[in-house]
């Protein structure tokens, strides 16, 4: 049948499919984080500073993780919060020949007022359930997730991110495998949730700025009708080649160009933006590349970023989410209009751009002193840090109820 001729019902059979899902009704167990179980270690492990714990080649996690198992028959089983150790997988399972997985990443700061928050973490767990359901993985209740963090950040906060290091984080890696062991392409019957704190190194500030490389013509990192915007392994792998030939010749990340214009959607795994003057009336604009055609994931920093600029930045500037494009850039930059850009997401925070590298030419982006980043930057950074680190009493700043030692 010719596309002109495809019937109704057959388009949008990924978002149909989804909805679909997200509607079904189910006599399973549904994710229940008041069963949580919790099994404490006897060992607990000595809890190195900072700089040990992100200079090596392992990731360093707290003592406890929480899993809990998932079956199509059957449903969620009861979680567990138990000691950090090794999973036990089949080497038929379905995640390590199907990409089936899906993940987050969110972060614990440590407050200066001496309490322990996450950032938003509703939007995380929002984020998964949908990531789920576009890999054909279980579903759950994304409240459920929430707490099931907060549980395990309850019992190893205290100790791993000590009042005494305000200012300080660990790395929340929520992930959801499947892992029935049969081989074929399938939705996996079996399933594996599992959350675990981590040390991540500080990235938000590299000396001079971050510097981009475009990424090359015959590679892009997400396509439209693809699942850019869905926080799954399968988005990261295939990048890593890019990635690492730009590192070799001394940028720290990509910039992911799309389509025969340059579209600009990503830097690296962050939200991409920048501040320049419009042609023509010289104001002030703030571009991000858009979420409707589902190229880029839906960050919560990004976000977050966008909120606090339309709140607090006032009508003289102007935030706008569009497709724009590497030629416009590279205007922006010879016509002295390009003001400052950065990139947005949990691993890099806000970090801001100083270079862009782009098929032999160089798009210097002014920074602030220091290599600190421009006016904006500086500002939106600052607003959501205090938010973070506990400065600014705000709803996106959830506490943990913290056990005691």
């Amino acid at each position: 049948m010719a596309p002109s001729a495809t019937p109704q019902q057959d388009v949008d059979l990924t978002a149909a499919a989804i909805q679909r899902k997200e509607v079904a009704t189910t006599t399973a167990a549904p994710l229940a984080a008041s069963q949580l179980s919790y099994n404490l270690t006897t060992t607990p492990r000595p809890v190195p500073d900072e700089i040990t714990a992100t200079s090596g080649d392992e990731t360093v996690a707290t003592d406890h993780m929480v899993t809990v198992t998932w079956r199509a028959s059957t449903g969620w089983a009861s979680p567990e919060l138990k000691p950090y150790g090794p999973l036990s997988l089949m080497p038929t399972a379905s995640c390590l020949h199907y990409a089936t997985e899906c993940f987050e990443g969110l972060k614990a700061f440590r407050g200066h007022d001496g309490r322990l928050r996450i950032f938003r973490p509703d939007r995380n767990c929002a984020r998964m359930r949908m990531s789920a359901a576009r890999i054909s993985l279980p579903l759950f209740d994304a409240p459920e997730l929430e707490k099931l963090m907060l549980a395990l950040l309850a019992v190893d906060g205290p100790r791993w991110l000590p009042r005494e290091r305000p200012g300080s984080f660990l790395y929340i890696r929520p992930t959801l495998i499947g892992t029935q062991s049969q081989l074929g392409v399938q939705a996996p019957r079996e399933a594996l949730l599992y959350i675990i704190l981590t040390f991540m190194p500080r990235m938000d500030a590299p000396l001079g700025g971050m510097r981009l490389h475009t990424s090359p013509d015959d590679m892009v990192r997400a396509w439209v009708g693809g699942f850019g915007y869905a926080k799954v392994g399968a988005n990261y792998g295939p990048s890593l080649m890019a990635t690492q030939d730009a590192r070799r010749r001394g940028f720290h990340q990509i910039l992911w160009l799309y389509g025969q214009q340059g579209e600009c959607t990503e830097a690296g795994a962050s939200n991409f933006f920048v501040v320049w003057q419009r042609p023509g009336d010289r104001e002030t604009e703030i571009v991000t590349a858009p979420l409707d055609d589902k190229l880029i994931l839906d960050g919560v920093t990004r976000r977050s970023c966008l909120d606090v600029m339309r709140e607090r930045l006032g009508s003289g500037v102007h935030v706008t989410e569009r497709k724009y494009t590497i030629d416009e850039l590279l205007e922006a930059e010879a016509e002295g209009r390009l003001l400052e850009s950065f990139a947005a997401g949990t691993a890099y925070f806000i970090c801001p751009v100083s270079q862009i590298h782009h098929r032999g030419k160089e798009i210097n982006i002014p920074i602030g002193p220091d290599g600190q980043g421009g006016e904006i930057t500086t500002k939106v950074k600052q607003w959501i840090g205090d938010i973070m680190y506990g400065r600014e009493q705000h709803e996106w700043g959830v506490v943990v109820p913290e056990k005691e030692q």
